[in-house]
């Protein structure tokens, strides 16, 4: 009987061996021999979903939490340790330069709008090269004023080196604004960009050059 077995397992071996196929899920043989390299195989998968997990975590745990804050008018300055000292942020109305400048413009929100947040987004991560990330935020901002409700579509997207924001646009209907490099006539572009830097400059006036609330 043990041979007869034997040599009815040797049969089969042979005949899928001869498909190309790696694998006998049914033998029990083959399942003692092929232990070891499904185990390696379990901790490699493994392995790897935990550096994805750790990659994500990193990406949007850490930065997107602060990004909410900061467009819900609830942030500190503890919020803006995200940026670069040197950061850019830029939208249709304004156009900042440093980490100051910054705060005015997200601190000025509280002063305009009675309600202000993301209310859904989804994030897009992008390796561009070592040490340089893309984070794409689709999403819904809303807003009220003077009573009035307003929903806005928006694409954010942060441009990370070694772990600090040094570029922070957001594109209203998720279309890019006017700059000098965005424009066929780079002097409509030029023009576009100095008056939301014009904008932003009186914006920082009024907000203390960029002084917390807190201070």
């Amino acid at each position: 009987m043990r041979s007869s077995l034997s040599q009815l397992l040797l049969f089969h071996r042979q005949t899928l061996s001869r498909l190309g196929s790696k694998q006998i899920s049914s033998s029990s043989m083959d399942r003692a021999s092929s232990g070891t390299d499904g185990l390696d195989r379990s901790r490699e998968a493994g392995s790897k979903e935990a550096c994805d997990f750790g990659e994500k975590k990193r990406l949007s745990d850490t930065i997107i939490p602060h990004i909410l804050r900061m467009y819900g008018s609830t942030a500190t300055a503890v919020d803006f340790e995200i940026y670069a000292p040197d950061a850019s942020f830029e939208d249709p109305l304004m156009c900042a330069h440093g980490v100051k400048q910054i705060k005015s413009a997200f601190y000025s929100l509280k002063k305009v709008f009675s309600e202000s947040r993301i209310v859904e987004y989804t994030v897009e991560e992008n390796m561009i090269s070592p040490g340089k990330q893309e984070i794409l935020i689709d999403n819904k901002q809303h807003y009220k004023f003077l009573g009035k409700d307003i929903d806005l579509a928006s694409l954010i997207r942060l441009y990370v080196v070694e772990g600090k924001v040094v570029r922070h646009e957001d594109w209203w209907d998720k279309k890019p604004f006017w700059n000098k490099e965005r424009v066929k006539v780079p002097l409509v572009g030029r023009v576009a960009e100095m008056t939301r830097r014009g904008s932003m400059l009186l914006t920082h006036a009024l907000m203390g050059f960029g002084k917390d609330p807190s201070a």
